[in-house]
């Protein structure tokens, strides 16, 4: 079927509603030819973890139809792997953001899997994804959804798949579901009317909160009644797990910043819900300069992600991810009694900075590294965990971290993704702490350089939109693997589509669409087409003994990829 077919297919025939169909015959096949064509010249693909694209009417958009097709591919699959008897014991654990649309997909799921057989534990409001991820494992699930686009703009939405270890899907398992996914040819094969005897509504918040509590590193009440934190959800669903959390550790003073507290999947009051940029912290910030908060911290719409900013002479500084993640390693082992770990471990992606690793190293601590997403670290967590019950010393480590540039960590077993809500509450300890030392988080940062070396990492990323965005994208990898490195004095380039068995605890990996190239002073850059969305991400990692020397290095760096790759 054609593109055209397709498109009147879903405009004319009225198993689809008719505000899909009104939203189609406002569509003109001459004047509007390549949206019709991008909204269905494909159908929506499954990425890193499951469905993520823009709202509307189509087969390569996030509607009910689109959720309902991947929902009745997962349940089926589910149901041919366990058969209906554990489906109907076990179920699926789904949870949704608080973005447009989000409560409605929810619905369309738990509706489809229930009819199918599955039950189904829905959450009765917009929570985290660390809380869906923990209520897989509280209610021995054999699988989670997640309808959320992370911190993507207003206009998007998704649907991320788990599986019984509350981690996101891999590859290999991930595929053996689209093929369920793809077999489906007719939605309107696809049952749409629930059965209420198969969902059962849920609230675990309480249980995760006392969860994330055991892993609290400082006591110090008064410490913490005295550090004065600023806090945003940025309209999403961590204010109410956020706010419990800070408050059942001892954090009296948490100031909210109202005007972004409110669910709204319109994100009102920002450009992007995204922690990273520092735009999404203004209000924030500016509500922090009144009262004068030691601490602004912002998470996104599922709150996986969590930004800060934090009080210095100079004005409140951005900590980025890398930086913040290499802060938590250290606070995190420092204030972890080690010798009670057999094998202590920590976990990062390959794309993040070595910093952290080295603070790990040095302290006696193993470091693994993974490829980029975070379900690669839930997928090792889950392998240290079985290493235990089968007695395989190889991989019998003692999980204690795992963190991302992109702004992303975990500390704990209770979830097997990123996880905002824990790393607010001990990024909350760790300035609490250090001001009693008359420190702020910025000189430990400086500190820490000091110590290791100036890191400085910095991060690219270009959107090329619809088809022939994708098609650039591909084109780029594709020139990149036929020719020479873009660096004079390139050391090594690690090509992760080729079998990689490299440095310590990486291993053999699934093969990933990432160059990087090792420079002859131990810097890096890495090159990866986004697997949820249309676009390119450049990432440096650059170290020196002066923040002078790196920066200009990183100029030079940045200027001669773009130009190479055309951007």
């Amino acid at each position: 079927m054609s593109y055209l077919d397709s498109f009147n297919f879903w405009k004319n025939n009225e198993f689809f509603d008719a505000k899909t169909r009104e939203e189609l015959s406002l569509l003109d096949e001459e004047k509007d030819k390549k949206e019709i064509e991008d909204r269905f010249y494909q159908d929506l693909e499954f990425g890193t973890a499951g469905l993520r694209g823009i709202m509307g009417a189509g087969t390569n958009r996030m509607n009910n139809y689109t959720v309902g097709k991947a929902s009745s591919g997962l349940g089926k699959f589910l149901l041919d792997v366990y058969g209906s008897e554990v489906c109907r014991e076990r179920g699926v654990a789904i949870a949704y953001d608080t973005r447009n649309n989000s409560h409605e997909f929810a619905s369309v799921a738990a509706n489809v899997l229930s009819h199918l057989g599955v039950k189904v534990y829905l959450h009765d409001s917009a929570r985290p994804i660390p809380v869906l991820s923990f209520s897989i494992l509280h209610f021995n699930a054999l699988a989670g959804i997640v309808i959320t686009a992370s911190h993507n703009p207003k206009d998007y939405n998704g649907f991320k798949v788990y599986d019984e270890h509350g981690c996101q899907f891999v590859s290999e398992m991930a595929n053996k579901v689209v093929s369920y996914v793809n077999a489906i040819t007719d939605l309107t094969t696809i049952n749409f009317t629930g059965n209420d005897n198969l969902i059962q509504h849920i609230d675990i918040t309480d249980k995760y909160i006392s969860a994330i509590l055991e892993q609290s590193r400082f006591s110090n009440k008064q410490a913490k009644e005295k550090l004065k934190i600023v806090y945003t959800p940025i309209h999403g669903s961590g204010y109410v797990p956020v706010c419990k959390a800070l408050s059942m550790d001892g954090f009296t003073n948490v100031d909210i910043v109202s005007s972004q507290a409110s669910p709204n999947g319109n994100f009102p009051t920002v450009v992007s819900p995204n922690p990273e940029d520092r735009r999404a912290l203004e209000l924030g910030i500016k509500q922090a300069e009144e009262n004068g908060a030691d601490i602004v911290l912002g998470t996104d719409p599922d709150s996986d992600r969590v930004g800060a900013a934090v009080k210095t002479d100079n004005g409140y500084v951005l900590i980025s991810g890398n930086q913040m993640g290499a802060l938590l390693v250290d606070f995190v082992l420092n204030n972890t009694k080690l010798s009670d770990y057999k094998n202590p471990a920590v976990i990062k992606s390959i794309v993040t900075s070595e910093l952290g690793a080295e603070i790990a190293r040095k302290k006696g601590v193993m470091v693994f590294s993974t490829l980029t997403g975070f379900k690669y670290i839930g997928e090792k967590m889950v392998q240290f965990e079985q290493a235990k019950s089968t007695n395989d010393n190889i991989h019998d480590y003692d999980f204690l971290m795992g963190w991302e540039e992109s702004y992303g960590y975990l500390v704990g077993n209770h979830s097997r993704d990123k996880d905002a809500v824990v790393s607010c509450m001990l990024i909350s300890e760790m300035a609490a702490k250090l001001k009693s030392q008359g420190k702020t988080v910025v000189d430990k940062l400086n500190e820490l350089y000091a110590e290791f070396g100036y890191y400085l990492e910095s991060q690219d990323s270009f959107t090329l939109k619809g088809k022939e965005g994708l098609e650039k994208i591909s084109s780029m990898m594709v020139d990149l693997r036929n020719s020479k490195s873009p660096f004079a004095k390139t050391k090594q380039v690690i090509d992760y589509m080729q079998d990689v068995s490299a440095e310590e605890g990486f291993g053999l990996q699934p093969k990933a669409n990432v160059l990087m190239y090792i420079l002859d002073d131990g810097s890096w850059v890495a090159v990866r087409p986004s697997g949820t969305e249309p676009k390119i991400k450049i990432y440096y990692s650059l170290k020196s003994e002066s923040k002078e020397k790196v920066e200009k290095r990183l100029v030079t760096i940045q200027k001669t990829i773009r130009e190479r790759l055309g951007l």
